[in-house]
């Protein structure tokens, strides 16, 4: 059995087709709006940008996907080997800016929101503003979500395009074989090429190191060592017949 990893996810996109549903965010409207925890939404793959490389390679592996929709390449942080599965990452260790603020978006200079998104019907909700009409906690918990998603964007693009350029991205094959006889073929995912990083020429080295691309192509690299512990934590799983 086999099973394709590659998201059809893409942020940009993903809030263009969302626009016509949104609202804007606004104490007089939504004086009274509480909003719960993040919901899982089913996805085993989760685009990040280069500023939670280090976060999440302790915690789950670090891939790049291409968009179904435009073929260009992202990075995304692996949380399981099939989509709906619960995460395999221990006591979500990394939570992605892009869960954290799920059904927040940003429009223009505003932060809008989907009003019909479950989020909001949460029983752990909490209020966005307080009083006196200013974001409570959790509302500036999102907002900075939101302020560095979309800081990150660009330089993660930058830091894909320079690997490029040196031709560095490389699919990767990863096959499972689970304890219940299962095997997993993981599909349309990349990694960084190891072998053609370490020939690179020294000029070309040191431009990747100045411009800080060459420690986030080894956090990726690194975070390869947690594929492995991903799959003893679903033995055990299976194991127990979870």
């Amino acid at each position: 059995m086999s099973s394709d990893t590659a998201s059809d996810y893409n942020h940009a996109e993903r809030e263009v087709e969302a626009m016509a549903e949104l609202e804007p965010l606004n104490a007089e409207n939504h004086r009274l709006l509480r909003a719960g925890a993040p919901v899982p939404d089913g996805r085993n793959f989760v685009q990040i940008v280069a500023s939670e490389f280090a976060a999440a390679a302790a915690a789950c592996p670090i891939l790049f996907s291409k968009s179904p929709d435009t073929g260009q390449f992202y990075a995304g942080a692996m949380f399981g080997f099939r989509p709906e599965e619960p995460s395999l990452v221990i006591d979500d260790a990394f939570v992605p800016l892009d869960v954290e603020r799920q059904a927040f978006f940003i429009s223009g200079e505003y932060v809008a929101i989907d009003p019909e998104h479950p989020r909001f019907g949460a029983a752990d909700g909490q209020l966005l503003f307080g009083e006196d009409g200013q974001p409570s906690d959790r509302l500036r918990r999102i907002q900075r979500s939101l302020a560095q998603l979309n800081l990150g964007v660009e330089p993660t693009e930058t830091f894909i395009r320079a690997l490029l350029d040196l031709k560095l991205i490389e699919p990767i094959d990863v096959s499972l074989h689970f304890d219940d006889g299962e095997t997993l073929r993981l599909q349309g995912l990349y990694t960084i090429a190891r072998d053609s990083l370490h020939e690179l020429a020294d000029d070309e080295a040191l431009k990747l190191f100045r411009e800080r691309h060459l420690q986030l192509a080894y956090t990726m690299l690194a975070s390869l060592e947690q594929i492995p512990l991903m799959a003893q934590r679903r033995n055990r799983r299976l194991a127990q017949g979870l």
